[in-house]
């Protein structure tokens, strides 16, 4: 409850107050990009979460990428926004989108939102993703398995999202979240405390991949991450 109370302050002070910067910048959402690295190492640290971050030495920091990674509890999407330096928007399901305050504060800020309940809806959304990603470049928070594992293992990983690489250029880096799924199972209110990880993989350059060779690319990103979770 501590970690869902300060999740819900912090959303609204830096989400309102980077939608108000956001009306002044000449990249609209770029702010917003900031203030979820901010919201993501403000909360774990009041929550008193200790985490760490491996392989980002590998990436450019200049450049954008799409970051596929396992969904084992909420704590993946904290870590990410806290640890990836980045201007990083999510492919998030469309209920989020009318949560009042999280929806606009995601919209502003050019999240990606997918119904999973009709693939027509979802493919228009994607296309429209695409479009906008080659117009404004900004790094993409994957989850290909399309929602959190049950029992900790790594489910198959869609193909949909990734796509968005092949369409767009910008390189796939393959992530593994360490430990989040012990501290938080799916369905349960009971947090057990312990460090977290986030590993990052070497980019995967969508350039050997086609829409023909979608399913290869969902297998070779699953593969990656599973040898990043696997790692001692």
């Amino acid at each position: 409850m501590w970690v869902l109370f300060n999740t819900t302050v912090w959303t609204t002070v830096l989400g309102l107050s980077g939608i108000l910067a956001s009306f002044f910048e000449p990249r609209r959402g770029r702010t917003l990009g900031h203030c979820a690295n901010l919201w993501g190492k403000i909360i774990l640290f009041i929550s008193g979460v200790k985490y760490t971050i491996k392989g980002l030495e590998t990436l450019d920091p200049d450049k954008s990428y799409i970051f596929a990674g396992n969904h084992a509890s909420g704590f993946d999407i904290l870590l990410a926004f806290a640890g990836l330096p980045y201007w990083v928007v999510s492919v998030s399901k469309i209920e989020l989108k009318s949560i009042i305050i999280l929806g606009w504060v995601m919209s502003t800020a050019g999240h990606i939102f997918v119904d999973r309940g009709r693939s027509d809806i979802a493919l228009k959304s994607l296309e429209k993703a695409k479009l906008s990603l080659i117009r404004m470049p900004r790094s993409v928070l994957l989850f290909p398995e399309g929602t959190r594992t049950r029992d900790g293992s790594l489910g198959q990983f869609k193909r949909g999202g990734l796509m968005l690489s092949v369409d767009t250029g910008i390189p796939i880096v393959p992530v593994a979240f360490k430990g989040t799924f012990e501290m938080l199972e799916k369905g349960s209110w009971s947090m057990k405390n312990h460090p977290i990880e986030m590993r990052i993989g070497e980019p995967i350059s969508p350039d050997s991949y086609s829409y023909a060779t979608r399913r290869e690319l969902a297998n070779d990103v699953k593969t990656k991450v599973q040898e990043l979770l696997s790692k001692a």
